[in-house]
């Protein structure tokens, strides 16, 4: 193959050698059969009856006008034209050497009979080879050719430069160096292969300056250059892009549009032979398609190409492409990079900086739109700007240094690009109001059904505007938030952004009373949700369904969200305190307060507005048991005596029941006499209505209660009943909390031994039962009984410490007693 490139570079030489000599005249009566065969407009010798004079005639007056044009390039300087055109005939008489043995003999004649390795002198119309000419006489003109040695090949050095300081990345860049790096020897004596990475993240992240920033420092590795195609500057040429990215990068390794080839495939096939023995690095940035990467993979082995896009492109990992996201900046990136934008002002303000960095999102976009208003404007500090983005109203309008430079310029090009369905979709999630979201859930917000949503998901992921979740589920940005919601305000009709939260509450309120029924059936609620719940599907129905405390745990805070957006609007209070119910059922397993508070915050309040007394007095009797663990007993105490103005109203025995319950555990820290009376009375009112395990409750406590008031004895029948009424009901959590009561009664009837053995089984039960605020309780229980009568006390700092991280967990204010407490046995 290398001879045969070689046969043809000389017949090339040769033949544009001979157009501008003396000898053309003579050269040209020759019948020029090879340049006529495949590639050539005239048939090839091989079809009888149509090799015609009049092709001859062709053939010979395309080699004079390529000849001629190439020497007057050459005559003007031009070489990268005079190369093009000999590269092209080059191509085209190699094809027919190739494909016909015959044509290889017919050019070694012509070089042999034309061809010169030095100086070429034409005396008289004779002709002399060599260096040398001699004669004692010369009569008439000499004409001296001297063949042109090769045009130095183009070294394109594309890649834009940035200008500013690139900071941040390290281990992004770190990466890129190892799919690039220096290939290793290959044992078997192969070539390198042609690497090929994208870098993709949403619009802003970085990608482009990333891609400039390495490229820019790899000079060396590739010393045939480097190669850029900006494919956003090429989008809307009717699928023409790609074409024309094929051309650009063409012309950049000297090919003159005289003779760039028209079809995709040949321009393809084209930008292949001049890359063969090249070592090249190509960047492709904006790209939306794999196929706009293919037909510009170099040839040449150890190139690369490198390719920025919003989406992943992963059909491209079938060609072998390393793939990597870019993700936000963290805190200390961001500071960094705002800092190296900003100026003095940062540095000035460290908390106001922080607080741009938050607002920001880590987006470099963002944070240098940002560092640009403050340098261009002397008068605004960082705390104002930080005052100006804290409004999400307009974060979008104080991220601007007018309309091309703005976050809102950043996201509109992909935007407008999208289907008019995940267009709406995309609007839809501007109002979205929780963080995540699956698919089941964006149905919700769409008004669709998930079947016909899953794809516009996967749309919008493509193209950057929303993220998967290591659990498979979604997020948005929230820049990219507030420019959805910014396009829906514009783009939606009135009414439906209330229509969506209707929608996606109901949405989140089947599911969470789904869970809450998965893990207690039988348990007291007032929310009548029959004709919701009829034919649902339910994922955590069978043994292969979800587990339901495990989902509300991932869902909290999105719940916690929907309440939110629920109360925030009117017409909406019946769901809101039906879903506030039902979210209940996680923190009777984990203690988070906080949430618990506000989720029954809002239920109070909206089962208040929505004249719903039961609801009322069973949501403010909740309500009561964070705000004790917070150690706000008189709020506690007002809640509950409204609680039990409204279950006098409700007159609903069941309910009443509870709410004595709820406002003995109240007494159980002011008057301990006062809450065996409530107790007494919610398990009367229980075994009137013929709740049982609502009267196995209230003997539990009542137990408690005899416990504390010193009737040891009695509380300890009183809690062996509660055990064994629990037992059967088949509440294993209630059943635990008892065994642990049994076990701090032993301890005060003098028995600390069986009262450890007792409280350790516990603890392990309520473990398992994931409730663990009262395994936390079993656990100090145990720590005291041990500090008191040095009984195991090897055991008493773990005991401590997994209390402490339980109550931490939930924030509680017991978690820094605890830890004190542990740094006092250390010292000990």
């Amino acid at each position: 193959m290398e001879e045969l490139a070689a046969l043809a570079t000389a017949g090339v030489t040769t033949v544009f050698g001979l157009v501008v000599s003396d000898l053309w005249e003579q050269a040209k009566a020759r019948n020029w059969r090879l340049f006529r065969r495949r590639g050539s407009d005239t048939p090839a010798d091989g079809d009888a009856g149509q090799d015609t004079g009049r092709d001859a005639e062709r053939a010979v007056a395309e080699l004079e006008a390529a000849g001629r044009e190439v020497a007057t390039a050459r005559a003007a300087g031009d070489e990268a034209t005079a190369a093009a055109i000999e590269e092209r005939w080059r191509e085209r008489l190699l094809r027919t050497l190739r494909d016909d043995p015959a044509a290889v003999t017919e050019l070694q004649e012509i070089v042999a009979a034309f061809g010169t390795p030095g100086t070429v002198a034409y005396v008289n119309g004779g002709v002399n080879h060599g260096p040398v000419f001699q004669g004692s006489s010369v009569h008439g003109d000499i004409n001296v050719y001297v063949p042109q040695p090769p045009a130095p090949r183009p070294r394109p050095d594309q890649v834009p430069a940035l200008t500013a300081a690139f900071v941040n990345r390290t281990a992004d860049l770190s990466e890129l160096d190892r799919w690039f790096g220096p290939p290793a020897p290959s044992p078997s004596g192969t070539p390198p292969p042609v690497g090929i990475g994208v870098l993709h993240g949403l619009p802003g992240v970085g990608k482009t300056a990333t891609a400039w920033h390495w490229a820019a420092g790899t000079r060396e590795r590739y010393p045939d250059g480097q190669l850029y195609v900006d494919f956003a500057a090429l989008r809307g040429q009717a699928g023409g892009d790609v074409s024309e990215a094929v051309a650009m990068c063409l012309r950049g390794l000297g090919v003159h549009d005289t003779y760039m080839p028209a079809s995709l495939q040949e321009r393809a096939a084209l930008f292949r032979t001049r890359t063969a023995d090249r070592r090249l690095l190509v960047v492709l940035d904006d790209v939306g398609d794999p196929a706009q990467v293919r037909p510009l993979v170099p040839k040449g082995p150890g190139s690369a190409v490198l390719v920025t896009s919003t989406s992943a492109l992963g059909e491209l990992a079938l060609d072998g492409a390393r793939i990597l996201a870019l993700e936000p900046l963290d805190p200390a990136g961001a500071l960094r990079l705002l800092a190296e934008h900003g100026g003095e002002r940062i540095a000035a303000d460290p908390d106001a900086a922080g607080r741009l960095v938050d607002l920001c999102g880590g987006l470099p976009v963002a944070l240098r739109i940002a560092a640009g208003r403050l340098a261009t404007d002397p008068s605004l500090t960082a705390a104002a700007l930080a005052g100006e983005l804290a409004d999400e109203n307009r974060r979008l309008d104080a991220l601007s240094l007018g309309e091309e430079h703005s976050m809102s310029a950043v996201l509109n090009p992909t935007y407008r690009l999208l289907p008019p369905d995940a267009a709406r979709l995309y609007r839809r999630l501007g109002r979205y109001p929780c963080a995540t979201f699956d698919v089941e859930s964006a149905a919700a917000a769409l008004d669709a059904t998930p079947t016909a949503t899953a794809p516009l998901l996967r749309r919008l992921a493509g193209d950057g505007l929303i993220e998967r979740t290591a659990d498979g589920r979604f997020r948005v940005h929230d820049l990219v938030r507030l420019h959805a919601r910014e396009r829906a305000d514009a783009e939606e009709p009135p009414g439906a952004e209330a229509a969506l939260v209707a929608r996606v509450l109901t949405h989140h309120l089947l599911l969470t009373a789904l869970a809450d029924r998965a893990i207690r059936e039988d348990r007291l609620r007032v929310a009548d949700l029959g004709a919701l719940l009829t034919d649902a599907p339910n994922p955590f129905a069978g043994p292969a369904g979800a587990d339901p405390l495990a989902w509300l745990k991932s869902r909290s805070a999105d719940i916690l969200a929907v309440l939110r957006a629920g109360a925030a609007r009117g017409g909406l209070d019946t769901p809101v305190w039906q879903l506030a119910e039902a979210y209940s059922v996680l923190f009777l397993h984990q203690r988070a307060l906080g949430p618990w508070r506000e989720s029954l915050e809002l239920g109070a309040a909206a089962a208040a507005a929505a004249v719903a007394p039961a609801a009322e007095a069973r949501l403010r009797s909740l309500l009561s048991r964070p705000l004790l663990d917070l150690g706000e007993d008189e709020r506690a105490r007002a809640e509950l005596d409204t609680a039990l103005a409204c279950a006098e109203v409700a007159g609903d025995t069941v309910v009443s029941a509870s709410v004595r319950e709820f406002d003995g555990r109240y007494w159980d820290r002011h008057d301990p006499a006062r809450a065996v009376a409530s107790y007494r009375a919610s398990l009367e009112l229980n075994t009137r209505a013929g709740e049982t395990r609502g009267a196995a409750i209230a003997t539990y406590f009542l137990g408690c209660a005899q416990d504390a008031a010193g009737e040891h004895t009695t509380a300890l029948a009183t809690l062996t009943t509660a055990h064994r009424m629990l037992t059967e009901c088949r509440d294993r959590r209630m059943a635990a909390r008892a065994t642990a009561a049994l076990g701090v009664v032993r301890d005060h009837l003098g028995d600390p031994e069986e009262a450890m053995r007792t409280l350790e089984d516990a603890a392990t039960t309520l473990r398992a039962e994931e409730a663990t605020h009262y395994e936390a309780q079993a656990l100090v229980a145990l720590a005291d009984i041990a500090e008191r009568t040095g009984l195991r006390r090897a055991d008493v700092p773990g005991w401590l410490e997994r209390a402490a991280d339980i109550h931490e967990e939930g924030g509680s204010p017991l978690a820094p007693n605890l830890r004190a407490r542990l740094r006092a046995g250390e010292e000990e």
